[in-house]
């Protein structure tokens, strides 16, 4: 073999690798990590099957929808996914979103309602491929950790309240959560007993296998047993609705149909289904690299959502997302890389070809206690009560979130949400901290004086901190402090120091009003000064064709520089007083008669 035949396949893996992370570990397998990876996939798999029936259910489809979604995306994932343990599939918010999203476009048709699916899902998709070749996955750091707690506990209560009616037995036809809740009070009185005692049973097995069966997929094991008495005990002749047949076989591959008219209005839903959709997984696949010591690109992982999302739409499924209890479930059983994900989804399809038939014994009910455990493990109490402890702003935010889904639904409280993000940032930075700082005996360096109350001030001299970027929109606010800072300073004030090291960015406006600054305090006598960023300040005026004189009187590499630089200046104009006063003193003998 030729050097330049050796050298070429490893650059071109290298090529196909920054465009499928996943394949080089594919191509290049360590086959010591198949058991585990068999283990891991066989034990995903598991939880997946019941998951995705449920979830169908939940969105309003036939549950083989459920299973199309997760087969396709997982291969997808497998192949461009930077996360080795996520797993990508149906998961509770999305369904909620996707349910939200469609049924008011398509009313009672139901072959609309699967075409519309269908298509947002390829949206979303095309979206998030958008916005990964665009690099925006620091979107997913847009919606703060409280918001998005926020959301997803208002998606809970949602989600709980969809699906009691299935628990007791009588359905529940309005929309939104307090309409929801007020016919589900109306309704009480028609209670199906034997669906309620089903549900409830399915309750305990959940809970006791949960805590005495560990390793064992709860929902499998509850849908089993649940279908098994559905069965034995002809509990479907009692009234009890089970989910009925599953058609067997793969789905055709196709793209979604559906009238034009409803595209503009489809396309604002898909951008909302991508956003969250992408944030939640990303707070899944984060944990979980930074738990086995690895790192994921927030870019591709946009990318690679959008595939699957693709996948699970030429396939019939609707929209994916990062599931949290599957990845939990491929951690715990010792998955190590992608080829869980294709082990799953193996699995899965050979159970959606060969073994659909048990599953039209599984009653609705348990399904829905399914779910309804999955909405309390959305819930988050105790990071609310994290939040209360830190800061009650952030807690209130997160709250002003759950209360936007209860009040006007999952879809319209994305909107709401990311005018909370917005809100949020523009406080932020619009009105920043702003410090004076001192010395403080016994501590080095200098120091907030708001917080050191024993911290003293330099004579003369104000070292003045903003804590933002100086832009357009808080550029009064800063002029505003800076003047204040140097009247509170009293008519000794020779130099105020500006803090660099905060100001990340100054724009026009920023730089202007800097400037119209350093006028106002020259022509009062004091010196503006800027401490630290010295370099990088310096190459920013020179590139701009400004003359750093415009900027300030002097510039220090640090706020401790400048402050040595003061005293000197002070000690070297004290000395030459002394001086004069002494040449003073010693010509007054002379000069007299």
């Amino acid at each position: 073999m030729s050097s330049s035949d050796s050298t070429h396949p490893s650059g071109g893996i290298a090529w196909l690798a920054r465009i499928a992370p996943g394949l080089p570990a594919l191509l290049h397998y360590d086959r010591s990590n198949l058991s585990y990876d068999l283990v891991a996939g066989l034990s995903v798999a598991a939880v997946a099957l019941p998951v995705g029936v449920a979830y169908a259910q939940l969105a309003g489809f036939n549950p083989a929808v459920g299973l199309y979604s997760s087969i396709l995306p997982l291969a997808a994932y497998a192949v461009l996914g930077t996360s080795r343990q996520l797993i990508v599939g149906p998961d509770s918010p999305t369904c909620a979103l996707v349910a939200a999203a469609v049924a008011p476009l398509a009313g009672s048709d139901e072959n609309l309602y699967l075409s519309l699916s269908v298509a947002l899902a390829f949206m979303a998709g095309i979206f998030c491929i958008g916005a990964g070749f665009l690099k925006l996955g620091g979107l997913a750091d847009f919606l703060s950790r409280p918001i998005l707690v926020g959301f997803l506990n208002g998606i809970a209560v949602s989600i709980l309240l969809g699906q009691i009616g299935k628990l007791f037995g009588f359905p529940i036809e309005s929309g939104g959560i307090i309409p929801r809740l007020l016919e589900f009070l109306e309704k009480i009185q028609l209670t199906h007993w034997p669906t309620l005692a089903v549900g409830l049973v399915s309750f305990a097995v959940l809970l006791a296998a949960s805590r005495f069966l560990p390793r064992v997929p709860a929902g499998l094991l509850t849908m089993a047993v649940a279908a098994v008495a559905v069965k034995w005990l002809g509990l479907d002749e009692r009234g009890v609705q089970t989910v009925g047949a599953v058609p067997a076989g793969l789905p055709w591959l196709h793209l979604p149909s559906f009238p034009l008219p409803i595209l503009p209005n489809l396309l604002g839903k898909a951008v909302g289904v991508a956003l969250i959709s992408f944030s939640s997984m990303m707070l899944t696949a984060r944990s979980f690299a930074a738990k086995n010591r690895y790192e994921i690109d927030a870019d591709r992982e946009f990318t690679a959502l959008g595939v699957a999302n693709i996948a699970s739409a030429l396939s019939q499924g609707f929209a994916v997302s990062g599931a949290d209890s599957r990845t939990a479930m491929n951690d715990a059983s010792g998955g190590r890389t992608q080829v869980t994900g294709l082990v799953a989804a193996a699995a899965i399809g050979s159970v959606v070809l060969f073994f659909t038939g048990p599953l039209r014994y599984v009653p609705v009910a348990a399904l829905g206690a399914v779910l309804v455990k999955a909405a309390f493990s959305l819930m988050e109490v105790e990071t609310l009560k994290f939040f209360y402890r830190v800061d009650k702003h952030e807690l209130a935010l997160s709250v002003v979130a759950t209360l936007g889904v209860v009040a006007i639904g999952a879809v319209e409280a994305i909107l709401f949400a990311v005018i909370l993000a917005l809100l949020r940032f523009v406080r932020l930075v619009l009105r920043p901290r702003v410090e004076i700082l001192g010395s403080v005996k016994g501590m080095a360096g200098l120091h907030a004086m708001e917080r050191h109350p024993d911290a003293k001030a330099i004579p003369g001299m104000v070292l003045f901190r903003y804590n933002a970027p100086i832009v357009f929109f808080n550029a009064p606010h800063f002029k505003r402090e800076v003047l204040a800072a140097a009247d509170a300073a009293g008519p000794g004030l020779k130099w105020f120091v500006l803090d660099m090291i905060p100001v990340s960015l100054v724009d026009v406006t920023g730089l202007s009003v800097g400037m119209e600054v350093a006028d106002i305090l020259k022509a009062r006598g004091v010196s503006f000064i800027a401490a630290g960023r010295q370099t990088e300040w310096q190459h920013w005026a020179k590139n701009r064709g400004i003359e750093t004189g415009q900027l300030a009187d002097n510039a220090y590499p640090t706020l401790r520089a400048a402050v040595r630089a003061f005293r000197q200046e002070a000690r070297q104009g004290g000395e030459s007083s002394a001086k004069q006063a002494d040449g003073g003193a010693a010509a007054a003998p002379t000069g007299r008669p």
